[in-house]
């Protein structure tokens, strides 16, 4: 009977009823816990408005406990159940990977600005075991920071904790994560940087004569030895911004590896270093890299003072390039923190940028607005011009020119000389205007007009092939424009000729181009119409947290999705690596997901995320290289479009998967270890994209096995 349980328990059980959280009344702890499954928990945690969120557990205040979801709230009340008396907790641990949730004793955690942990009990569920172990005695003991991510803004102090904590983030106090994590590598961070804390206040220490000691910066150690270009080098010749008769500056070049390199590539390629090339002259060039310079310079006006000289030196393209600050749960850097950066252990100085921060810098110091071309990368137009042509084309795609399908003599007999206008329509979804297009004599003197050009282009191709080219460009530019509100929006008149003609021919007016753009903006903050839109999309795969496309997919969704994903990519630039792109749609956040071995391997692994969350400007890595059990993917065909050249095969592989029973439940089988329990289980082994049987496994199992699947077989097919 459900008397059975706690009364606090008790008490939790009508309302999970009435939301359908429980099935049914549990009689025992037991029967609680089996309505409880871990996927549900950890899903809980993972989109809980409360709480210090990591990659594997989730942290609250015991006070903040009755402001959770309410299966949270019922698997700690199971967890209380078990232990009795948790009077001396302070926070308690919800663990995302494993059924285990831990009570953590923070005594101090009011009085002192980082509190040390005296004890903890941790409970697990699924065994319903307890280990309680004591710090209390231990030289070493956990500390704990960021006090204000564990409870609600309205806990005494927590306006207190929040300046503290953003202190210490301007300081580079917080970057070292696995230095700091115990009381002595704090306190080594805090004696390293010369600062401490007073009443919730970083102050810097002083000399005996009450001088700061200001660390040694020694800046030519921050120039790396490099075997290939640099990664802004590579993304600006991917841009198509360097072409053969292109000249090159590299403006504090370190060792020069990027000028030899871009020489080696038949630019015209020169460098300069305070340091290393000191007595080389400056050049103006048309593409000037200042790669990775301003961020470690300590001095602010000195950084601002190259960020001139670079663009100074600049005839079309300048790239900037500076370290950005991402989550990352894995960095180690050996910092102290100076000025507004960090020194690190080799006596460098690096000033880290949020991404959103060094865009604005850039902009601030050069009046010129800075597109990205990912993270930490930017570039600078001088003609303004060219830079709207850039930005917009990167949202257009590449549209297949509709196949000959009928044979016409006169288009036949002038098919060369058409070819052009075949090319520009394709490109720009309408005709072109006065002189646009090159070369255009032969076309008028045979046709008279474009447009009686374009009728013998229509009599031998499909109409509705030209005409969904030309929604599709008018869509394009729509997203655009309602891209472009987030910067300052040009007058008509500012705009490239070519974009001129495009509003005219799709919206008439400049005003019903951006009235329509306003109300596609305004659309894409509503998460429940996106939510819709992800459920309706017919390519990608769908799950309560959203949607996730391949890259290669991306350009056929719903401009209302690409917009949303601009929001990322416009401002914070794209992961360059990316295979996936993941929409969520219970928080403003676009995701980028790498994962090398989607073509090859038939459950390819997560590596690496960069989640970029659109309501605090953050950007947040995660890097899986190293795990043993990373995130794998299923269904694969899900994710692509059906002219994805290996679609056939993933789709053959899950019918079969789903045939054996492999994919019955997918949240049991996310992570890799799962995934190979359940093959082992069903007696299953993969060789390529097919599942075959194991040489080693039981016959008797097989046996099993095989029963399961006729039986399912005969279900479906009764179903049918």
């Amino acid at each position: 009977m459900t008397e059975t349980l706690p009364d606090y328990l008790h008490q939790l059980l009508p309302p999970a009823l009435d939301a359908g959280i429980l099935t049914a009344p549990p009689r025992s702890l037991d029967e609680l816990l089996t309505q409880l499954p871990h996927d549900r928990i950890a899903d809980c945690c993972i989109q809980s408005d409360f709480g210090k969120k990591l990659p594997a557990a989730l942290y609250v205040h015991r006070q903040t406990l009755p402001v959770l979801a309410l299966p949270l709230q019922l698997y700690e009340a199971c967890a209380r159940a078990l232990v009795g008396d948790i009077n001396g907790a302070t926070l308690v641990k919800f663990s995302l990977e494993y059924p285990k949730l831990s009570y953590l004793s923070y005594p101090e955690f009011d009085s002192e600005p980082h509190p040390v942990l005296h004890s903890s009990i941790q409970v697990n569920l699924y065994h319903q075991t307890i280990d309680r172990r004591t710090y209390q005695i231990a030289e070493n003991p956990p500390v704990l920071h960021r006090k204000e991510t564990f409870v609600t803004p309205d806990y005494p102090g927590y306006d207190d904790f929040v300046r503290l904590t953003q202190q210490e983030e301007r300081l580079g106090l917080l970057d070292n994560r696995r230095h700091i994590g115990t009381l002595s590598g704090w306190e080594n961070c805090l004696l390293d940087a010369g600062v401490e804390i007073q009443n919730y206040t970083v102050v810097r220490r002083h000399d005996r004569h009450g001088t700061p000691v200001k660390p040694k910066i020694e800046r030519h150690r921050a120039a790396i030895v490099r075997h290939d270009l640099s990664r802004p080098m590579k993304l600006a010749l991917e841009a198509g911004f360097l072409k053969p008769e292109t000249t090159f500056f590299d403006y504090g070049c370190g060792y020069g590896g990027d000028v030899d390199r871009m020489a080696q590539q038949n630019f015209i390629s020169h460098g300069w270093d305070p340091y290393y090339a000191p007595n080389n002259p400056l050049h103006s060039a048309d593409v000037v890299n200042l790669g990775y310079v301003i961020n470690v310079i300590e001095d602010p006006a000195e950084r601002r003072d190259a960020l001139l000289k670079a663009w100074e030196l600049t005839h079309e393209v300048l790239v900037v390039s500076a370290q950005v600050l991402v989550r990352d749960r894995n960095r180690d850097n050996g910092q102290l923190a100076y000025g507004d950066g960090i020194v690190t252990r080799r006596r460098t100085f690096q000033k880290y940028y949020e991404q959103e921060e060094l865009k604005v810098y850039i902009e601030s110091v050069l009046a010129v607005e800075a597109i990205p071309l990912g993270l930490g990368v930017y570039v600078v137009f001088r003609d303004e011009e060219r830079a709207q042509m850039f930005r917009i084309s990167r949202w257009r795609s590449n549209a297949a020119t509709p196949r000959i399908r009928v044979s016409v003599q006169r288009f036949e007999e002038h098919r060369e000389i058409l070819e052009p206008l075949i090319q520009f329509f394709s490109d720009r979804g309408r005709l072109p205007k006065g002189e646009e297009l090159a070369d255009c004599g032969k076309i008028l003197e045979t046709f008279g007009t474009f447009r009686r050009a374009f009728r013998s282009i229509l009599q031998a191709t499909d109409e509705s092939e030209w005409y969904e080219i030309a929604e599709r460009r008018r869509q394009e530019l729509l997203i655009y424009l309602a891209l472009m509100k987030f910067g300052r929006v040009p007058g008509f008149g500012q705009l490239e000729e070519t974009l001129q003609y495009d509003i005219r021919a799709f919206f008439g007016t400049y005003k019903h181009a951006l009235a329509a753009a306003d109300l596609m903006l305004f659309a894409v903050g509503d998460l429940e119409r996106l939510s819709k839109l992800c459920n309706l999309s017919e390519i990608g795969q769908r799950s309560r947290r959203g949607l996730i496309v391949h890259i290669s997919a991306f350009e056929t969704l719903d401009p209302l999705l690409r917009i949303y994903e601009g929001c990322a990519s416009r401002n914070f630039g794209r992961m360059e690596d990316t295979t996936l792109i993941q929409f969520h749609t219970q928080h403003p956040k676009i995701s980028y997901l790498f994962c090398p071995d989607f073509d090859s391997d038939p459950h390819p692994a997560i590596r690496k995320i960069v989640q970029v969350n659109l309501q605090d400007a953050r950007v947040s890595y995660y890097d899986y290289r190293s795990s043993k059990n990373p995130i794998i993917l299923h269904k694969k065909e899900e994710f692509v479009s059906p002219e994805y050249p290996l679609f056939d095969r993933f789709a053959r592989l899950t019918e079969q998967e789903e045939k054996w029973g492999l994919l019955d439940n997918l949240e049991t089988i996310r992570r890799r270890q799962d995934w190979l329990k359940c093959l082992e289980g069903r007696c299953a082994h993969l060789k390529g994209h097919r599942v075959y049987w194991r040489k080693d496994a039981d016959p008797y199992q097989i046996k099993l096995v095989r029963s399961q699947r006729r039986q399912k077989e005969r279900l479906r097919q009764q179903e049918q």
